[in-house]
């Protein structure tokens, strides 16, 4: 798993690239939450985003709960196969699509 922030003024887009899953997702978390002090909107750019398992889901649960006390959260680009997960775990109806 690759990430590659960009961050302008109080906007932080994340492109998140490769697996999200068991062995990615602390060190996701790890990455992203420090960048999440002072941001009003977030982007996740999940273009790239091969697979997500259940660990992952729980990194997006946890950013999207500290985004929900400070701002918004959008994901983006997400593959069939990922949205199709998303829809099956009821992320579908917790996440805003952009």
């Amino acid at each position: 798993m690759k990430t590659t922030m960009n961050k302008e003024a109080d906007k932080l887009t994340v492109k998140v690239e490769g697996r999200l899953d068991t062995l990615t997702a602390p060190e996701f978390d790890d990455e992203i939450k420090p960048a999440l002090d002072g941001i009003t909107e977030l982007v996740l750019d999940l273009d790239a985003l091969e697979y997500i398992s259940s660990a992952g889901l729980r990194s997006l649960l946890g950013i999207t709960q500290t985004m929900e006390k400070q701002g918004k959260m959008y994901v983006t680009n997400v593959s069939d196969e990922v949205m199709d997960i998303f829809d099956l775990t009821g992320f579908k109806s917790i996440l805003e699509f952009k």
